[in-house]
């Protein structure tokens, strides 16, 4: 579970794109990575705190629907789903355009590839996807070790052909934040971002042979892989290069390396960066998967998507997720170049809702367990509410900066438009469709009673186990089995 949320987590975005935030926030990048992890522990920390404590299926979904009800659930389960399947198709197109450069093919076709060899190790079995997703992890993690030892020895003059030069590099160049503390701020926003893909965690519990244990083993430790993979990582590349190098509008981690004499820099690093996509594209197909399951769980996706084969792997839940992803494979091919920026922009800010959500749910779900069952809660969240509400107000403050630079202002209102199509969704569904309800599929089975987490956690009109009370119709309805297990 561990390597699982370091899969979804490191990718192209700490490879690549960190290049653009040192250059925006200098040297100081590194507290830009500090302030952003900061805020996603605390909020993954918020999550394990009631994934622990009333395991759900559904993860922050069910969590939304507890805490305010079945419209809350409905609009961030989708608008979750719908983000992840646009990564799916993000990181075919992503992988594509790594495959063109040492193979002599069309875009479409090497896209077409990538995505159907995810797809096949998804429908394979859980197992699958898991191993796959942990060796993945695995060749970053080693990347990543071995790019800070051999960097942070030549920063420090203690490898072959260093001078020795690299803490002056933390203030000789313009100073320690040499765009102002706004921009240090600014590249938050983007950063913010980078550290999408540890939510996923709370979702694979519900396969893993003990849940409890592993969300919070993996929670608990996050905090210095965010530390080792993210803010070290940023602190070598700014003692090795300049921040105002033009050479980082490469990979960051490329110029690092060529810089202290590895050979095959070049060629090494694209093939971490296409490892970190495959495992990236792994993670986003799993997880829309299994939130649209979830979603067939609840009453708010139809039935038909609930069956699982006998390996208990959800087949029509994975093929629906990847439909964007063949979508972008035909418009790559009509518009060849274009996709890959539309698809991103498309998904926004959709993370930062998340975020929000989950911290208001905690504030709701956490005062209700503290009040009916306390023993409860194990893994608990530091300062309740304070802490939680601290980081609320930090998350608000991101979308507030998202609505004044103008480079980050399209993002935000993609996201809050997919916000707007999911609740007139919900709204059709609600005045045209089977009447909405409040339940939540809680508990795993033989390791939680369903009962006792409905009576501890739940609101007006939620069930588990037994009929709802406000539709006749069963808690398990849509399907009623979880994906197998590990």
């Amino acid at each position: 579970m561990a390597l699982i949320a370091i899969g979804g987590s490191v990718g192209a975005g700490l490879f690549i794109g960190s290049g653009a935030v040192i250059q925006t926030a200098g040297p100081a990048a590194v507290l830009s990575y500090a302030l952003a992890g900061a805020l996603v522990f605390f909020t993954l920390r918020a999550l394990g705190e009631m994934v622990v404590a009333v395991p759900a299926g559904g993860s922050f979904s069910d969590y939304a629907r507890l805490a305010f009800g079945p419209r809350a659930g409905f609009t961030i389960g989708w608008v979750y789903w719908w983000m992840y399947a646009v990564l799916v198709a993000a990181e075919s197109v992503a992988g594509a355009a790594i495959l063109g450069q040492w193979v002599s093919a069309p875009g479409w076709v090497l896209a077409l590839a990538v995505l159907l060899s995810m797809t096949v190790a998804n429908l394979v079995s859980v197992r699958v996807f898991a191993e796959t997703e942990s060796l993945f992890s695995m060749v970053k993690v080693a990347t990543i070790v071995a790019f800070l030892l051999i960097g942070g020895l030549w920063a420090l003059g203690l490898w072959r052909g260093s001078d020795g030069s690299g803490l002056a590099n933390l203030w000789q160049v313009g100073g320690f934040a040499p765009n102002g503390w706004i921009a240090v701020l600014g590249a938050t926003v983007v950063v913010l971002f980078a550290f999408g893909g540890v939510e996923i965690i709370t979702i694979a519990a519900g396969e893993s042979a003990e849940p409890e244990r592993g969300v919070a083993s993996a929670v608990t430790n996050v905090l210095w892989r965010i530390g080792l993979f993210y803010v070290a990582s940023i602190l070598v590349v700014v003692m090795v290069v300049p921040w105002n190098s033009t050479e980082l509008d490469r990979s960051p981690f490329v110029v690092v390396m060529e810089t202290v004499g590895v050979p095959g820099a070049a060629l090494i690093m694209e093939v971490v960066v296409f490892i970190a996509v495959l495992s990236v594209l792994n993670a986003a197909m799993y997880t829309s998967s299994r939130m649209l399951f979830a979603l067939t769980r609840q009453g708010d996706a139809p039935r038909v998507l609930s069956g699982t084969n006998r390996r208990g792997v959800p087949v029509r839940a994975i093929l629906l997720g990847t439909v964007v992803g063949y979508a972008a494979v035909v418009a790559d091919f009509v518009w060849p170049g274009r996709v890959f920026a539309f698809l991103v922009a498309s998904i926004g800010a959709i993370l930062l809702v998340l975020f929000v959500t989950i911290c208001a749910s905690q504030l709701v779900v956490g005062a209700r367990l503290r009040r009916r069952a306390p023993e409860r809660v194990t893994l608990r969240m530091w300062g309740f509410p304070y802490l939680t509400w601290a980081v609320l107000v930090g998350l608000v403050a991101i979308a507030v900066a998202m609505a004044t630079i103008p480079e980050h202002r399209q993002s935000l209102w993609a996201t809050l438009a997919s916000v707007a199509v999911a609740l007139v969704a919900f709204e059709v569904r609600r005045r045209w469709g089977r009447a909405p309800v409040s339940r939540v599929v809680l508990g795993v089975p033989g390791r939680a009673d369903p009962e006792e987490l409905a009576r501890v956690a739940g609101r007006g009109g939620t069930r588990a186990g037994r009929p709802d009370a406000g539709t006749g119709q069963g808690a398990q309805e849509g399907g009623g089995e979880r994906p197998g297990g590990c």
